[in-house]
């Protein structure tokens, strides 16, 4: 793991492009295992419950897999569904976090490690 990672606003920057495709596999993963797991519980009244087919063991697989990916870059998801995602950094002297949501061109924003989305500011 890449704990002691601290990132610049340009190094999480270079991430973006990357990072874009990474959420949207995630969440694809995810939507799947959701939809699998209704399924599941719809089953349970009728026979109890159907094995669930290749779809929910591969995007268990890949979800698995891409969070262990942004763990060993150090970077750190906060919301998958939302695309919120954090990198360690410091500024001025102290840890603190670079934020970035899908839906942003750039990491603009920062916030303290204590605190979290809500109480960002502009970097």
């Amino acid at each position: 793991m890449a704990e002691d990672r601290v990132y610049s606003v340009e190094e999480a920057n270079a991430e973006l492009p990357d990072l874009l495709v990474r959420l949207q596999r995630m969440r694809e993963a995810r939507q799947t295992i959701l939809r699998a797991a209704e399924r599941i519980r719809s089953r349970v009244v009728v026979d109890g419950g159907e094995r669930e087919g290749d779809d929910y063991w591969k995007a268990s697989a890949a979800l698995k897999g891409e969070l262990e990916r942004l763990a060993e870059q150090g970077i750190l998801l906060r919301d998958a569904e939302v695309g919120i995602v954090d990198f360690p950094a410091e500024r001025d002297g102290r840890g603190v976090y670079l934020s970035w949501r899908l839906g942003e061109d750039r990491v603009a924003w920062w916030h303290d490690v204590d605190s979290g989305f809500v109480s960002r500011k502009p970097i």
